[in-house]
């Protein structure tokens, strides 16, 4: 009985040291900080005045790290060198190298540059203030950018603002503010004194904050604005002189080596069909030095050459373009003989080859039908089918109704042009005389055609 009772009492005391030693560990670790870094300390302190150091200091209260600190700062007003900004912990260190303007308000805006080390949660916005001289600038300009040609916006593009500016500022000098562009095309400046400035927008593809190269996107103001409390939006259109040449991408090596042993082509055929819409082309990756057309032969499966055929070498010699009024369903074959064809190396194709392919058939295609409402016809109304920022295709209207009898599947984008000068095309502006872009109105809904079906949809101007 003694050694039973024994028995239970140290059992009993193992349950309990157990029972104890379960309870004890190491700590959960509490919720996940998602809080953004704050700044507890700043030399000088935010919006500060009667500043005179070429140092500010800032401490937020929380190990912080900096990214991507090129696309995101932006100081006002711009200075000509870039001021030298480290991090360390909790600290941020700015160096100007410039000599600051007197009695100016400026604004170092990180974007969303600052986050904490630990959790990666993003200071957004953070801006710090502070002026050179006895107030800080409370004015404001506004506006929104507008694509002329699409109607559309792009929020790549930057706004500009200019004081004590010629004709010829944007062109020659760094403006004195910037801003970026929201997702809208809008934009806002704050900060400012109440001065006149003029007001551009642009997209600078070299970086060098100027307008130089009739290849970027540009807009201009008609005449100065002025900052204030409650400011007038300004609306810029945005327009190219010149259309950009696009750039083919960089090949490999191997990609080089395999290019120089024979000719290589390409071709628009959708998933193996060509469209009854449009012609064949096909795009040699060298230019042509030799083009025999009897080297391109269309054919029908009895390998009997079709009629009616035209075929066109452009001006580049790399695109050839195969014109005809395809039939539904018919299946085509083209012939490309290696010996007619070659470019300035003398390399010609691997072998003979056959290109073969079927033609989409009608009921591969709807048919649409637009009611546009509040169509001004006296204004020369031009329909544009948009694609991104691109303009596909252009139909002149001279009633309120327009029809396609076959379209392609998919979603369109539409835009209308009024044609002022009745040139049947849009025309850029010209800042040097002062002319603005012809304006075009973007139609927000995008319209979705079907296969083998009569879609109708009615558009309010």
């Amino acid at each position: 009985m003694r050694d039973v009772l024994l028995i239970a009492v140290v059992v009993f005391i193992n349950l309990i040291l157990c029972n104890g030693c379960a309870q004890i560990g190491s700590p959960s670790g509490g919720p996940k900080d998602t809080t953004a870094p704050v700044l507890v300390k700043s030399m000088p302190g935010l919006d500060a005045t009667m500043f005179d150091d070429d140092k500010i200091s800032l401490t937020f209260d929380e190990y912080i790290e900096i990214q991507d600190l090129s696309s995101n700062l932006m100081i006002s007003p711009l200075p000509k060198n870039n001021p030298v900004i480290q991090s360390n912990l909790k600290s941020i260190n700015i160096r100007f190298k410039d000599s600051l303007l007197p009695n100016t308000t400026y604004k170092i805006n990180f974007g969303n540059a600052i986050k904490d080390v630990n959790e990666g949660n993003v200071m957004r916005d953070f801006e710090f203030v502070f002026s050179t001289g006895p107030k800080i600038d409370s004015l404001t300009v506004t506006g929104k950018v507008i694509l002329a040609q699409t109607g559309k916006t792009d929020s790549t593009l930057v706004a500009m603002l200019y004081k004590n500016a010629v004709d010829s500022s944007v062109q020659t000098r760094r403006p004195d503010y910037i801003t970026k562009l929201k997702g809208d095309g809008s934009f806002t400046f704050t900060r400012l004194p109440g001065e006149s400035f003029r007001l551009y927008a642009l997209k600078d593809g070299d970086g060098n904050k100027a307008y130089n190269a009739e290849t970027e996107l540009f807009a201009f103001a008609d005449s100065a604005v002025m900052p204030s409390e409650n400011p007038k939006p300004s609306v810029l259109l945005a327009y190219a002189v010149k259309k950009a040449e696009s750039q083919s991408s960089t090949q490999s090596q191997s990609d080089k080596k395999e290019k120089n042993k024979y000719l290589k082509y390409s071709n628009n055929l959708l998933n193996g069909k060509q469209d009854l819409l449009k012609p064949l082309e096909i795009d040699f990756a060298n230019k042509l030095a030799r083009f025999e057309t009897d080297s391109v032969v269309i054919c029908d499966t009895s390998w009997k050459a079709l009629s009616n055929v035209t075929k066109v070498l452009d001006s580049n010699r790399k695109k050839l373009t195969i014109q005809r009024n395809w039939t539904p369903g018919e299946r085509v074959y083209v012939l490309l003989f290696k010996n007619g064809l070659s470019d300035s190396s003398g390399l010609s194709l691997f072998a003979n080859d056959t290109l073969r392919f079927f033609v989409k058939d009608k009921q591969e295609y709807g048919s649409l039908k637009l009611d546009i409402q509040g169509l001004d016809l006296k204004r020369n109304p031009i329909l544009q089918v948009v694609e991104g920022n691109e303009v596909l295709r252009s139909i002149v209207l001279n009633r309120s109704t327009w029809e396609e009898k076959l379209m392609l599947p998919g979603d369109y984008e539409f835009s209308l042009l009024y044609d002022e000068n009745g040139n049947g095309k849009w025309d850029p502006g010209n800042y040097k005389s002062g002319k603005q872009p012809e304006q075009t109105l973007s139609i927000q809904q995008k319209i979705t055609v079907k296969a083998d079906w009569e879609n109708e949809r009615t558009i309010t101007l």
